[in-house]
């Protein structure tokens, strides 16, 4: 535990960053996977809708720090190449 004022401080604002980062990772994940899935189902246009809001979800978390932005771009890269094979 934190002992003087300052890293009591640094410690509350790590929980706080690490419950946001938390929501955000989880959402990406969420938009990535139902992107996944459309893939799979073979269907274009819900692929294509998927895909574009996996997109916005990890440009939105690189933005934001949750995820390294090369993290992101790797993932994007391969989800467009996961559609576009399907």
């Amino acid at each position: 535990m934190a002992n003087n004022k300052s890293a009591i401080k640094r410690w509350h604002q790590s929980l706080k960053r690490r419950d946001r980062n938390r929501a955000t990772k989880s959402y990406t994940r969420t938009r990535v996977r139902a992107a996944r899935e459309a893939a799979a189902t073979g269907d274009s246009d819900a692929a294509a809708t998927a895909l574009s809001a996996a997109y916005s979800a990890l440009d939105r978390a690189a933005r934001k720090g949750a995820i390294h932005v090369g993290k992101a771009d790797r993932q994007k890269r391969r989800l467009a190449a996961l559609i576009s094979k399907s």
